[in-house]
């Protein structure tokens, strides 16, 4: 068939029968395309043999394995082994808290606390301490050291007093 031409009309495709309806069954007059001859049944001089179609009596029964039991052997001369239980941790994840007060557990007293803030200077009170100082605003420079949201929150637990996070701001 050449480019640009479509099917020839004079053979329409044929219709589909669609699947069998009770399974596979023999066709008796199939003729495959090399037979030849004027006795119908035998490709070029040999006889076809007979078919009977599949049976159940035709394939044998599948093996039945049986797992076999493995030999266990026992050395006399081994002492009984003691395995002494782990002891496992827990592992809490929580979220820290960032510029309030957050409920935490504390890692080291192991109690329930509402944490204690204290703002502290950080990396961007510096910051922004140089910056007004490069521009020339001398008097400015001590106004981050007094705003709270230019620090660094430091979060403690009342009970035992330690530090338990930092919140550091960016």
């Amino acid at each position: 068939m050449e480019k640009g031409q479509g099917p020839h009309e004079e053979m329409p495709a044929p219709p589909y029968p669609g699947p069998p309806l009770g399974g596979y069954q023999a066709q008796p007059d199939f003729q495959p395309a090399n037979f030849t001859g004027k006795d119908q049944g035998t490709p070029h001089g040999m006889a076809a043999p007979p078919y009977h179609g599949p049976s159940a009596s035709a394939y044998p029964p599948p093996p039945v394995f049986q797992p076999a039991q493995q030999p266990v052997l026992m050395d006399s001369t081994k002492q009984p082994q003691f395995v002494q239980p782990v002891n496992q941790q827990v592992v809490v994840v929580q979220q820290m808290p960032t510029d309030c007060s957050g409920l935490m557990v504390c890692p080291y007293c192991r109690t329930s606390v509402l944490t204690t803030t204290k703002y502290v200077p950080g990396m961007l009170t510096w910051l922004i301490c140089g910056i007004l100082g490069l521009f020339g605003c001398w008097l400015c420079c001590c106004i981050p050291f007094c705003v709270s949201d230019c620090q660094d929150v430091e979060h403690s637990c009342p009970t035992c007093l330690r530090v338990l996070h930092i919140h550091k701001r960016r």
